[in-house]
């Protein structure tokens, strides 16, 4: 009996990527721009190979890699606590790759002078998609290396800053950030883990951390209460903890469970409890809030470029998808509406590239003592107007990225949904939405911090010879100066200028994304003859920049869901 040959069934291919530096027009156009010739030349080659990386080994690897998350083990089998965390394959290889590739280094090494932290984060940038939020630990270890050399202790510094910035994977040191608990998350005045001053010169640090992420370093910087200080944020201080003795041995801390989260699963993000962990206090008592602003200034840069990161990761795989696959007789990349939402996912991505190394770059000027008044005022502004911007933007590209790919994006093993549930940390780490709005408040309130954002908005937008770019600088201008005039008047009014402060901080970086890609635009036409910058101004121009309302409404009764009287 012959058996019929059954026709042949379609199979859909996989997404694929290449290298990831060749392929970002974005951030190839934009490091041409930013870097010297010299400094591009030097610096091309680990972009190369990092791209390479990127959609090569680590992606693979990062596929392979899908459901293994950290371990615990509490006990050994003699019942001794342990309190032992394994990582991952991926994380364990990237830990070796990111010490090799200098991402930490990079900023303390100064081989690119004020540019090294464009260097530093292009090469994280790419780095970051493959590698599930290994970048977590970095920042963190970044953020400790700056607070401690502002703090200026010699002895701190010279014992930690050399392995925080080791280019060697056996001897490099990660670093945690222990602040939050559970009496308040952002709110650190209600801090209770307790300092007790120890007879060897070292404090004891006694209390409950209930999110500490990265748990597997070698060091952490903690805030905690000496002993008999005041109450609220005035009376903490800031303290450096190297987690193991010697032998290996946890000092002080025990770890209660690692955390079962929504996204960055793996990231080993723990309880603890600190039961006499050593310590020492980093700078003066009572001054903790302020020794950790160095380290939120790092970490928050870091989380506005890999929500970039995020995005472009996304729009490169939904991009390859849309070439391959063929729905209602054509490929997606020739359907007007997919062409049309991914033209416009491409450009809230350029905008949120630009405005995160717009930060990056004011960051690595203040380093290298290269930056004046009008760029400090804007790096203190635009590190959480960044930051809450683009973590917003992640989570609705993504968003839209994951429903592009239809069902496929909705099932695990393609490795497409872990990157919507990745990037919703980015608005909620290192500050939320609301509480970034009302630092962005804070800032703003320093004499001269309006006029850095209005004169660079000017700057950015004024020479658009481009009759269509022109007019989309007018109406990045007009959207700031709207944010300035509702800023003042609502400036006397505490509680309307706080129910509006998210408005307003949104309003401030859209516009200033805006000037940006008006800017970018303008010189790729004039210097790559490339017209693909200019139509990414033109469509984020169409999208909504200014979201300010005049109008005051308290909405306290809608959102308790309360009785309301009728007017």
């Amino acid at each position: 009996m012959v058996t019929p040959m059954i026709q042949d069934l379609f199979q859909q291919p996989a997404p694929s990527l290449g290298n990831q530096y060749v392929e970002d027009r974005v951030l190839r156009s934009f490091l041409r721009r930013a870097l010297a010739p010299d400094a591009l030349a030097a610096a091309t080659p680990d972009l190369e190979r990092m791209g390479e990386l990127a959609g090569g080994e680590l992606y693979r690897l990062y596929l392979a890699d899908r459901r293994n998350e950290p371990l615990l083990t509490q006990w050994d089998a003699w019942g001794e606590r342990v309190d032992r965390i394994e990582l991952s394959p991926l994380w364990q290889r990237a830990a070796r790759l990111a010490a090799e590739y200098g991402l930490v280094a990079l900023p303390y090494e100064q081989s690119y002078g004020a540019a090294s932290r464009l260097v530093q984060f292009a090469l994280a940038y790419l780095f970051h998609p493959s590698t599930d939020v290994y970048t977590c630990p970095l920042a963190m270890s970044d953020g400790a290396a700056r607070t401690l050399l502002r703090a200026g202790d010699q002895a701190l510094i010279e014992r930690a800053l050399p392995r925080l910035t080791s280019r060697d994977p056996d001897s490099c040191w990660t670093s945690g950030q222990w602040m939050t608990e559970l009496p308040g998350g952002s709110d650190v005045s209600r801090t209770e883990t307790i300092a007790r001053p120890g007879p060897d010169g070292l404090w004891r640090l006694y209390g409950r951390k209930w999110f500490t992420s990265a748990t597997t370093g070698q060091m952490s910087l903690a805030l905690a209460r000496p002993e008999g200080a005041p109450a609220g944020s005035r009376g903490l201080a800031l303290f450096y903890l190297e987690l193991r003795d010697t032998e290996g041995r946890l000092q002080g801390i025990r770890v209660n469970r690692l955390k079962d989260k929504l996204g960055t699963r793996k990231v080993p993000t723990a309880e603890l409890s600190l039961e006499g962990a050593p310590a020492r206090m980093v700078g003066a008592p009572g001054e903790g809030v302020r020794a950790i602003v160095p380290m939120l200034q790092v970490t928050r840069t870091w989380n506005s470029v890999m929500a970039a990161a995020f995005m472009r990761r996304g729009l490169a795989l939904a991009r390859d998808y849309a070439r391959r696959r063929v729905a209602f007789d054509a490929p997606l990349n020739r359907q007007p509406l997919h062409v049309e939402t991914l033209a416009g996912l491409q450009a809230e991505f350029e905008g949120a590239f630009h405005l995160s190394f717009l930060v990056a770059a004011l960051l690595g000027a203040e380093e290298a003592h290269e930056a004046d008044a009008a760029q400090a005022h804007l790096l203190r502004v635009l590190t959480s107007v960044a930051k809450l911007t683009t973590g917003r933007q992640a989570v609705e590209v993504l968003s839209e990225v994951i429903e592009a790919f239809g069902g496929a994006g909705y099932v695990e093993d393609t490795g497409l949904p872990a990157l919507l549930r990745d990037a919703h940390v980015l608005p909620i780490w290192e500050g939320t939405t609301n509480v970034l709005a009302l630092d962005t408040l804070r800032a703003l309130a320093q004499p001269g911090a309006w006029e850095a954002l209005c004169e660079l908005a000017e700057r950015l937008t004024a020479g658009a010879a481009d009759v269509e770019l022109s007019l989309a600088g007018r109406q990045a201008r007009a959207a700031l100066d709207h944010a300035r005039r509702w800023y003042a008047d609502a400036a006397g009014a505490r509680a309307r200028l706080e129910r509006g402060a998210r408005r307003l901080g949104l309003t401030i970086g859209r516009s200033l994304e805006l000037a940006l890609l008006i800017d970018h635009a303008g010189w790729s036409l004039a210097v790559e003859r490339d017209a693909r910058a200019r139509a990414a101004a033109l469509r984020f121009a169409r999208t909504p920049i200014d979201l300010i309302s005049d109008a005051d409404h308290d909405d306290q009764a809608l959102a308790d869901d309360t009785p309301l009287a009728l007017r």
